[in-house]
């Protein structure tokens, strides 16, 4: 019986001790990467990493600069599908950027690019219908991105 008891209290010693150090470094890491600060619209918490600061400093020199931040074109309308989409971006930026483990140039990516071109379409909807009334491809899905990569980070 004193066995098990000590068995238990052992596992619920070292399972506590897990659960501390991961938490104490995911708090460390928020803290240290500035993670409050991408909670909110302001476009200079995008190039808090090193590794977007070329799209930061194109994006200043672009034309949308002066009617769109970060947010408006890389995060969905609505509270809860812009938090879930600037979430999951924040777990795979700070995974990517952590271990090295990302394409240079960074590439975004497809849920991204879906996010981005509905924000396109959103801003520019008189043009977009006259495009996809007018388009050529079966299903009507002219992605503003193959023509208009750099609208939104010259370089």
């Amino acid at each position: 019986m004193k066995q098990s008891i000590s068995l238990s209290k052992t596992f619920k010693f070292w399972i506590s001790l897990f659960i501390g150090l991961i938490a104490g470094i995911g708090f460390y890491t928020f803290i240290y990467a500035k993670g409050f600060s991408y909670l909110s619209d302001d476009p200079s918490s995008c190039a808090n990493c090193h590794v977007m600061n070329e799209q930061y400093d194109a994006w200043i020199k672009s034309s949308h600069h002066a009617v769109a931040v970060c947010n408006d074109c890389h995060t969905p309308e609505g509270f809860i599908p812009k938090y879930t989409v600037k979430g999951l971006n924040g777990f795979n930026h700070s995974w990517a950027f952590t271990t090295g483990w990302y394409e240079d140039p960074i590439q975004i990516k497809d849920m991204n690019r879906q996010v981005t071109e509905n924000a396109c379409r959103k801003c520019h909807e008189d043009f977009t219908i006259m495009v996809d009334r007018y388009s050529t491809k079966t299903n009507n899905a002219v992605q503003c991105l193959d023509c208009h990569s750099s609208v939104g980070h010259l370089h």
